[in-house]
This record gives C-alpha cells, sequence and structure tokens, in this order.
C-alpha cells in the first residue's frame, strides 16, 4: 500500500499526476469528507495513494458528465 503523510506531499503528489489543487482546497474537501484520508493523531494526516487514484479517476468522470 502506496501512501504519504500531509496536505503539502499530497500536493506535490497531485501535481505529479497532473491533477493539481491547492492545500486549501485539499483543507475544505476533507473537512467535507470528500477526500480519502485518515488522521492518525492530532495533526498527521495520512493519505492512501490508492485511494487518491480512485478519487481523482472519480472526479474526471464526474467533470466529463457534467460536461455532456
Amino acid at each position: 500500500m502506496r501512501k504519504i503523510q500531509g496536505i503539502s506531499n499530497l500536493v506535490t503528489y497531485l501535481e505529479s499526476v497532473n491533477y493539481p489543487v491547492a492545500a486549501e482546497q485539499i483543507t475544505e474537501l476533507m473537512l467535507k469528507r470528500k477526500i480519502p484520508h485518515r488522521k492518525a493523531y492530532q495533526d498527521i494526516v495520512i493519505f492512501n495513494l490508492e485511494h487518491i487514484d480512485w478519487w481523482i479517476a472519480e472526479q474526471q468522470k464526474q467533470q466529463i458528465t457534467e460536461n455532456t
């Protein structure tokens, strides 16, 4: 299982897969429970990259549906 820790690392990962999202947007998505994540401790957030890849695919499908 591929995992990364922290929002800044997720921002870097998303940029590397051509799906840029700002840190503020990620925080908002986390608060609304719209992006897969897990809080390991108080301020430590873990992202499973398999779940993030799935989330990206779902977001792209939704954009295509909205544009047709």
